[in-house]
């Protein structure tokens, strides 16, 4: 697994991947994919740092775990495939762009788009077994993408952060403020968008805006 890290991120994460809990993940993993059906491909697990090189990033989404049915998940928080249904958290993602940003709902749900502009879309569990969401959570993803998520934060400058659901708002502990931006708020999912806690947080303008300001490139939401 760790031979499936992406080399523009090795040099910050070498460390951690020398640690007992790593060794211990390492082979939880192995084991679950050999024993069981899990999500996403192998190839797939660090496909959100793949498609996304520390030196072109920018804004960071925090996911929870892959989606646990079959064709869904693809390394890539809250993404589906080309051609794929659009989850209902995905749907109010895309509902809230529409509004912030007066631009279309989008045919496809593929998010590589964001992730080939420097959005690194990270799940804080990276693996899941099929049809059992959770399931690979407590097992080192979470110290993983905890020490991931600090070292991006030391590294870097002027990021944007956003924290959707209390999951992802722990994260927050992380991330010095003092140099980045942390836009949190609820979750996507329609528990939390339909009680009043997503439409309206205007989180993809205000994002476009700090980088603006940073002299940094807006993303094609």
């Amino acid at each position: 697994m760790q031979k499936l890290i992406p080399n523009s991120w090795e040099t910050i994460l070498k460390d951690t991947t020398k640690l007992p809990y790593f060794k211990a993940l390492k082979a939880f993993v192995s084991s679950e994919y050999k024993e069981h059906s899990c999500f996403p491909k192998q190839a797939d697990i660090f496909a959100a740092l793949a498609l996304c090189p520390l030196d072109q990033l920018k804004v960071v989404i925090l996911g929870q775990d892959p989606y646990h049915g079959p064709g869904q998940a693809e390394g890539l928080s809250f993404s589906v495939p080309n051609d794929i249904k659009h989850p209902p958290s995905l749907i109010n993602i895309f509902k809230e762009i529409e509004t912030d940003l007066s631009v279309s709902y989008p045919k496809s749900g593929n998010l590589s788009r964001w992730a080939k502009q420097g959005v690194m879309l990270l799940n804080a569990t990276l693996t899941v077994r099929a049809h059992e969401p959770g399931s690979h959570q407590k097992q080192g993803w979470e110290t993983f993408t905890d020490t991931l998520i600090h070292k991006i934060s030391l590294e870097k400058s002027n990021l944007v952060f956003l924290l959707w659901g209390g999951f992802a708002k722990k994260k927050s502990k992380h991330i010095d403020s003092s140099k980045h931006l942390i836009l949190s708020g609820g979750h996507p999912s329609p528990l939390s968008a339909n009680r009043g806690y997503w439409f309206g947080n205007e989180h993809f303008s205000k994002c476009n805006a700090y980088l603006k300001i940073n002299g940094k490139t807006e993303i094609e939401w």
